[in-house]
């Protein structure tokens, strides 16, 4: 198939090429291996960037295209306004999305930023643009996907584009996750303040933004070759630009790295070269505060700080529909945009109103973070990286290198304010609440000694970090139990909490860390190897059943019937016998496993549930045992009562095999997909909707680039697999390969070095030129 695909362009690229060579300011050899993985050599950042925009249009260019319509605000335009797409892992009307993007990017300063930035990324970004325009340019309509091909939205991309693609990806757990919040804002005396506002509660950010991956790192002295070993597990979205795009790029003598990037952008995001690899998980800082301003009893659009006026910046957004142009009013303060949560009891009224922020609005340090991390020799030189730019947004950093040292490092773009901050600057009752609850903090706006600190943002040096030799892992909880057997001091409520009940994931993958050390999970030895890695992971248990299931049966078996929680009395002997049955794994083979998702989905919102509560001082193992008697008893029993009425009316048999009903939709082929709900304590998590047409859960997010790597003498050991494969073109021959990779827990071995390329199945090299 590689062999085919790239056949194909060289024939296209072929005709006039050849006179324009020596004055070819860009220009890449591509040549791809199995599963369409592109590996791109170049002379400089100018060449590889033109190779990699090209691959990806090949395999992905409806993708960008739509994305950079949702960026420039013109979604309305093209496919109406209450159709939605998504913005901060979250699904957002079109029209919503076009104001959001036409009020709140700040083009000429991200231009500015941009010549202030490092030469090498702007001549990376330089290439991409002209490499995917050269794709474009190059490709009759006829052969360019039906999706796209004959659509206006369908353009040549820019360097404007790209920039308003980082900064949307910028500030996905910050100002976008407040999107609706901040289009709904407006003065008491318009009209729009007076409308009653639907669904503009605290943003959910856990939920937004998919709380999802896995990355463990081991060092010598528990690797079998004494070498450091990595698993990067991101769980990230199926579809749209948040898919990663495996790619392998080289400058000779100067940069060899490979791994993916998020879709659409040039670098690499998540990766490896000869002597480090790293991931990232999504981490529990908040990257924005809230401001409560005191506002000008005759302006309410006015706001006093330190006594002196203000008067807020009023920008007038108008963005196209097909039934005619609509146009908004939206406000912006010294702090930032201004935001409403009437569900929070935050509004805008005559006295008060919140302005938002951000800690990542306009980050362009992040170019240079990943360009650097993707050169380093060493996991110290990583955490010296990022400590120096402060430019990684919203993930923490896992890494190990050839030398056996680990590294977890939670340093991101955070408002530097302190927890005596938060105290002495606490504004009204109600907002200072929400920090507690839902660590939403919100500052007085009023004074400006409650900004943050100078710089603005918290230093490098001062937020957890940690370089050992035996492991760091991290599932998306805060940095508090890296390393279990070592937790670490709390830092600013800001940056996470400390001594919390820590989410399912976290707990099982410590359970099998250190069931692992202590030699009791029945795999050989008691070090780690990839092997071994890819087994544990792959295992797919589900924690809570392990914790909590032997109870729920026990409760299940006081009574063949139960009551729903609307009064539905349900026969709940079936589902007894099945989840009884079954062998509380996430495989394609397991029978039982979705009836246990369905109701857990339920049991695990009824109040006061455990029977051994949480405890700060065994966090790993607590809490664990269901009550099972009394108003608990009746209220587990109506959860699976529940559980049973949901499959019954999706028609869902209870003994259905999982992989029968949980699957991946590629063309007219459904493919069954293992892992489970990341809640549940899967590690391999796959977060599914149920699909009526399909008659399935069909994942939509989760694992998704897969790597573990480790070195030898030659380089880096990498094994990887991409869970929803390269490309989104039903018409390509990478739509669906690694899906069923995946689907058979199989892994590829990834090529690396000139020999392995050439013997991973490498197409014909295409010599791709270009002004």
């Amino acid at each position: 198939m590689a062999k085919k695909l790239l056949t194909t362009a060289a024939l296209v690229l072929g005709a006039g090429l050849a006179s324009s060579v020596v004055a070819a300011p860009y220009e890449a050899q591509i040549v791809r291996t199995q599963f369409g993985i592109p590996h791109i050599t170049a002379k400089n950042y100018r060449g590889i960037g033109y190779g990699q925009g090209y691959t990806f249009a090949q395999d992905n260019l409806c993708l960008l295209a739509d994305k950079v319509v949702t960026v420039n605000g013109e979604r309305a335009k093209h496919f109406g306004p209450d159709a939605t797409t998504v913005i901060a892992f979250t699904d957002i009307k079109n029209l919503e999305s076009d104001f959001f993007f036409r009020a709140n990017t700040d083009i000429a300063a991200l231009r500015a930023a941009r010549a202030k930035g490092p030469a090498d990324y702007r001549d990376l970004v330089d290439g991409y643009v002209a490499g995917f325009n050269r794709f474009l340019a190059d490709t009759p309509k006829d052969k360019l996907p039906a999706e796209c091909g004959d659509k206006a939205w369908l353009r040549p991309i820019t360097i404007d584009d790209m920039l308003r693609l980082n900064e949307e990806r910028m500030i996905q757990a910050s100002g976008g996750a407040w999107l609706r919040q901040t289009n709904a804002a407006a003065p008491p005396t318009t009209a729009a303040a007076l409308k009653p506002a639907a669904s503009l509660g605290l943003p959910n950010m856990a939920e937004m933004i998919g709380l999802g991956s896995n990355g463990w790192a081991f060092g010598r002295e528990v690797t079998a070759n004494q070498s450091g070993l990595l698993l990067g597990n991101p769980h990230f979205p199926w579809e749209g630009t948040n898919r990663f795009y495996q790619t392998h790029l080289t400058i000779p003598g100067k940069f060899d790295v490979m791994g993916v990037t998020i879709a659409g952008g040039p670098g690499m995001s998540i990766g490896f070269n000869k002597d480090v690899a790293w991931t990232h998980t999504v981490s529990t800082d908040r990257h924005f505060t809230l401001f409560e301003l005191a506002l000008d009893p005759a302006d309410p659009t006015a706001y006093l700080v330190d006594g002196k006026r203000h008067v807020m910046d009023r920008k007038n957004v108008t963005v196209e529909t097909p039934t005619g142009p609509q146009t908004r009013t939206f406000y912006t303060t010294s702090y930032g945009p201004v935001v409403v949560m009437p569900q929070a009891g935050l509004t805008w009224n005559t006295k008060t109103a919140y302005a938002l922020r951000d800690a990542n609005r306009g980050n362009s340090n992040s170019s240079e973070t990943w360009l650097r991390i993707a050169r380093a020799k060493s996991v110290g030189e990583i955490r010296q990286v990022i400590e120096q730019t402060l430019g990684i947004p919203w993930v923490n950093t896992i890494a190990a290198d050839r030398h056996g040292d680990a590294l977890y490092a939670d340093i991101t773009a955070t408002p530097n304010v302190s927890a005596q901050k938060l105290k002495d600057c606490a504004p009204s009752a109600a907002a200072a609440a929400l920090g507690p609850m839902a660590r939403v903090y919100v500052l007085d706006g009023a004074r400006s000694a409650c900004n943050w600190d100078a710089p603005g943002l918290m230093p490098g040096a001062a937020m957890p970090a940690i370089v050992r030799t035996d492991y760091v892992a991290n599932s998306n909880d805060s940095y508090w139990l890296a390393n279990a057997k070592a937790p670490m001091a709390a830092f600013s409520p800001l940056v996470g909490p400390a001594a919390t009940p820590q989410n399912l994931r976290t707990r099982s993958g410590i359970v099998e860390i250190d069931s692992r050390l202590a030699g009791e999970d029945g795999l050989e030895g008691k070090t780690f190897d990839a092997q071994k890695i890819k087994t544990m992971l792959f295992w797919n248990r589900n924690l809570a059943a392990d914790l909590y299931l032997d109870d729920a049966l026990m409760v299940c078996a006081a009574s063949p019937t139960a009551t729903t929680a609307a009064g539905k009395t349900v026969d709940i002997k079936a589902a007894c016998e099945v989840l009884a049955k079954w062998n509380r794994r996430m495989d394609n083979e397991s029978v039982g496993a979705h009836v246990f998702v369905e109701f857990w989905r339920l049991a695990q919102k009824i109040p006061n549930l455990y029977a051994t509560p949480f405890d700060p001082a065994d966090p790993v193992h607590t809490p664990r045992g269901l009550k099972t008697d009394g108003e608990t008893a009746a209220k587990l029993r109506a959860a699976l009562a529940g559980a049973v009425e949901v499959l019954e009316t999706q028609k869902t048999p209870l003994d259905a095999p999982y992989g029968s009903i949980h699957f991946a939709i590629r063309g007219d082929q459904k493919i069954p997909i293992h892992g489970g709900e990341g809640g549940d304590g899967v590690l391999n998590a796959q977060q599914a909707r149920w699909n009526p047409q399909a008659g399935g859960y069909v994942p939509n997010h989760g694992s998704s680039y897969i790597q573990v790597v480790t070195f030898d003498d030659k380089g880096p050991v990498a094994d990887a697999v991409l869970s929803y494969s390269q490309s989104s073109d039903p018409a390509s021959p990478y739509f669906a390969d690694q899906t069923w990779l995946y689907s058979k827990k199989a892994w590829h071995r990834l090529p690396f070095s000139k020999a392995d390329i050439a013997k991973d199945g490498a197409g014909p090299v295409l010599a791709l030129k270009g002004k």
